[in-house]
């Protein structure tokens, strides 16, 4: 099955919208023409939206936009091989994660990432000067001490300033550095830092964010070191090494082939929401096609940047109201490239400022045998991979000389039902919105990974959420008669 989303290069085929994904779902709705009435209804099909409609174990609607599950992490299925969207890695401390993982005994499908066992197995660092070349030892040394040097705000990088990183509260040292931008905390260390130190710290922190230095929270940058152990080898182990074999929507599919079989899931894909009304007694969800569903509770799945364009009623506390309207930063674009040079297999790389792709690195080995790329741009350049795919590839050849026989991607930005990558803050939004975000309003609970306490914008935040939700209707309506 294929979904609409995503985009697929090829010099013999052109681009082409819509990618093959084993996430989309068919049939796209089991609803009947007696369906009106739920318990709960769950709105939104990613990770967060997924195990609230699992665990809730109440009479569920799922209504979700796509026309496929796992939101804003899902992959293809292009030859048998798995190109991830968006989120990717999953590690055995992200609990929430590791929890499901063992619960679908997927323990052994995981694999790692990079293979530095062949190749050129080198570091590559392409600044607007030229390239230089280094050892991946030399690229861990180099980013742990520029990393190190960022975070170290108190003698004890970070361990005093954020303590209890799964904490729903900040503590004013938190709420300074919230109102921190990273460029502020570079501008107190450059002094320290030596010009390659800069360029990879920046780098960075830019694949972190997805916006500049300037609109980046160094809060939130430090919140991720602190769920990472404090350490780059940590940020390394937590954020990039560990995959699915299978693509991520391998496991998205577990938790709604689960829901589905308890026999209290009805589900409608390719059903955005216009409206969703309180009346009090109840929850109206009216989908644009103007069909009216009612439940007794209501779960929101949907991300912070369009949780605009659904009106409710009544409107949103000034708070929520507010976040909402400001958004956050993150505009990453992330592409992937079959090539051809297997030796790059073993190369990581930056490619800043001048690129229009900052972070790459080799990925995996396509059933071809080539070498699979995956490589990340952002908003400090406004770099869109479909509006000139020479463009795109010559982004890539901004790392070294690589011949590309494939480009695979999804463009977050462009996409009306994300409107961003995922979630990241600019200064002074979780200082000041973090409670109002994540606060229930009457009969509606808002969950999604964009304000989770833990892993905030992971999947492991997103399950976190939708864990948390399923608890709240639960409780709502423990004692009282199915609808």
């Amino acid at each position: 099955m294929a979904s609409k989303d995503g985009f697929s290069w090829t010099k013999a085929q052109g681009l082409k919208p819509g990618v093959p994904c084993i996430g989309a779902i068919e049939p796209p709705s089991n609803l009947t023409g007696t369906d009106s009435r739920f318990d709960v209804i769950v709105v939104g099909a990613g990770y967060c939206g997924l195990a609230a409609a699992r665990d809730a174990s109440l009479k569920v609607l799922l209504l979700e936009a796509r026309d496929r599950i796992g939101g804003r992490s899902w992959s293809s299925n292009i030859d048998g091989y798995p190109y991830e969207m968006g989120g990717t890695w999953v590690y055995w401390g992200q609990p929430n994660v590791w929890r499901e993982i063992a619960r679908y005994g997927m323990q052994d499908e995981l694999e790692i990432s990079y293979d530095f066992s062949r190749g050129i197995n080198k570091y590559l660092l392409a600044g607007a000067q030229g390239t230089q070349s280094f050892s991946h030892d030399e690229e861990d040394a180099m980013m742990a001490s520029s990393l190190s040097k960022l975070a170290n705000v108190d003698g004890f990088f970070g361990r005093k300033a954020i303590p209890f990183p799964h904490s729903g509260v900040l503590s004013p040292e938190a709420r300074k550095y919230d109102h921190m931008s990273v460029a502020d905390r570079i501008a107190e260390i450059k002094s320290d830092l030596t010009p390659n130190e800069r360029l990879g710290v920046e780098a960075f922190v830019l694949l972190c964010s997805g916006g500049t230095l300037e609109t980046t929270s160094f809060y939130e940058f430090l919140h991720w070191w602190a769920l990472s152990g404090y350490s780059y080898e940590g940020c390394i182990s937590y954020l990039v090494k560990y995959k699915f074999r299978g693509g991520q929507s391998s496991f998205a599919i577990r938790f709604f082939g689960e829901a589905l079989s308890s026999g209290n899931l009805t589900y409608a894909f390719s059903r955005p929401v216009a409206s969703i009304k309180d009346r009090g007694d109840g929850v109206q969800v009216t989908t644009r096609d103007e069909q009216t569903f009612e439940a007794a509770r209501m779960i929101s799945a949907i991300p912070l940047n369009v949780l605009s364009d659904v009106v409710f009623e009544p409107p949103f506390s000034p708070g929520r109201k507010t976040a909402a309207k400001i958004g956050h930063v993150n505009q990453t674009i992330k592409v992937h490239a079959e090539i051809s040079d297997r030796d790059l297999r073993s190369f990581t790389g930056i490619s800043y400022p001048h690129n229009g792709l900052i972070y790459g690195f080799g990925d995996g080995e396509t059933p071809a045998g080539n070498t699979h790329v995956v490589a990340f741009g952002g908003k400090h350049n406004h770099f869109h991979p479909e509006d000139n795919i020479d463009h795109t590839i010559a982004a890539f050849q901004g790392f070294t000389p690589m011949n590309v026989e494939r480009l695979v991607f999804h463009n977050w930005s462009r996409d009306e039902f994300a409107k961003g990558a995922w979630f990241f803050p600019a200064p002074g939004l979780l200082s000041t919105y973090l409670k109002d975000m994540r606060a229930r309003q009457g009969n509606i609970i808002f969950a999604c990974s964009d304000w989770a306490l833990g892993w905030r914008s992971f999947i492991d935040g997103a399950i976190e959420e939708g864990a948390r939700a399923a608890a709240t209707v639960q409780g709502d309506l423990a004692g009282r008669a199915k609808i």
